[in-house]
């Protein structure tokens, strides 16, 4: 009984937030690509800098 009590909590707070939701802006989607594209290239980078740094001390 407790799981349906929680199930039925789980997807009345999904069916909340589904109503609250809006579609973004082309510039606020271009604003996350942005953000995201940079955060994807420094970590890579980083990722690249620390393999350069193992392999050169092995």
């Amino acid at each position: 009984m407790e799981f349906l009590n929680q199930t039925k909590s789980f997807f009345l707070k999904c069916r909340r937030v589904w109503l609250i939701l809006k579609k973004p802006t082309r510039k606020e989607f271009e604003t996350i690509t942005k953000v995201s594209a940079i955060g994807i290239a420094i970590l890579g980078l980083l990722g690249f800098l620390i393999s350069t740094f193992m392999k050169s001390f092995i």
